[in-house]
């Protein structure tokens, strides 16, 4: 499939020290720029930060601080950039939520007035999540073989309920280990598995404002436990206090407790701020 263009546009993916739009910088982006005509042009950029990457980012991207120092900053590649891009298009996958926002920030940081706002903003994972509905219905369909509207009545708990165990059932039924021969398509009818299955973030508390973190040491290295494995400690996630560990932080400043239980936070939180408190009470 050729891509009906008008103008050029550039299919592109950005790797960052992390994820806050203000703090955080790039520290690679990659890029192809199909023209109207048909022809491409690739290109992989690795930028200095000008920060630490931390480890967790290490780990998951494989780009080190070693790997980016002596690259250039995204302020000396910014207008070389700007020329590269000028008239484009862009497309990405989750790229209108964060990655044309990322790619925004860090022009308008190196002093370059690139204006997204004259361009087409093109999102696969939009186009996929509209065209590829995740709602129980369609799960029902893809699982059970069957619309929900030949079984049940519709927006009923009770019939929704039914309907999602089957759908869990048809889940473990097709992704039985002895049906799927690829091990990232296998799921066992355990448990302890599904649920580490379907954690899709480090939340503690549901408003994810205590996450798990790996604890590091002076050095930024990831302490492991003797099986291996990171130690994990919680630490906020929000507010001036956000990557520290909530026992440091009740240790620095044990005001910062009351205030938490007197402001308006959910009480599942405060609950699991509680639980954390008196855990390293009895710790002592």
């Amino acid at each position: 499939m050729k891509l009906n263009l008008t103008k050029p546009l550039v299919v592109f993916d950005l790797e960052t020290t992390g994820l806050d739009l203000v703090k955080d910088r790039v520290i690679q982006l990659s890029y192809i720029k199909v023209n109207a005509d048909g022809t491409e042009k690739r290109a992989n950029l690795f930028i200095n930060p000008e920060r630490n990457i931390p480890a967790e980012v290490t780990a998951l991207t494989g780009i080190s601080n070693d790997d980016v120092k002596d690259k250039p900053t995204f302020k000396e590649v910014a207008a070389q950039l700007s020329e590269k891009f000028s008239g484009c298009d862009f497309a990405g996958f989750n790229s209108n939520h964060f990655d044309v926002p990322m790619l925004a920030e860090e022009f308008l940081r190196a002093g370059v007035d690139f204006d997204f706002g004259k361009c087409r903003l093109i999102d696969a994972q939009t186009i996929f999540h509209k065209m590829e509905r995740r709602n129980l219905a369609a799960a029902y369909k893809f699982y059970c073989g069957r619309k929900m509207e030949e079984d049940f009545e519709a927006h009923r708990a009770d019939q929704d309920t039914e309907a999602t165990y089957r759908v869990l059932m048809g889940q473990l039924d097709m992704y039985a280990p002895g049906r799927q021969e690829e091990a990232d398509r296998q799921l066992r009818n355990d448990m302890d598995e599904l649920a580490a299955f379907s954690k899709t973030n480090d939340n503690i508390d549901f408003a994810g404002r205590i996450v798990w973190k790996d604890m590091t040491d002076a050095n930024g290295h990831v302490v492991t436990g003797k099986d291996g494995k990171p130690l994990r400690q919680e630490c906020f996630n929000f507010g001036k206090y956000k990557g520290w560990a909530v026992v440091d932080v009740l240790h620095k400043d044990p005001g910062y407790y009351s205030w938490m239980m007197t402001s308006d936070f959910t009480y599942n939180t405060k609950q699991v701020l509680t639980r954390i408190r008196l855990k390293d009470f009895n710790n002592k």
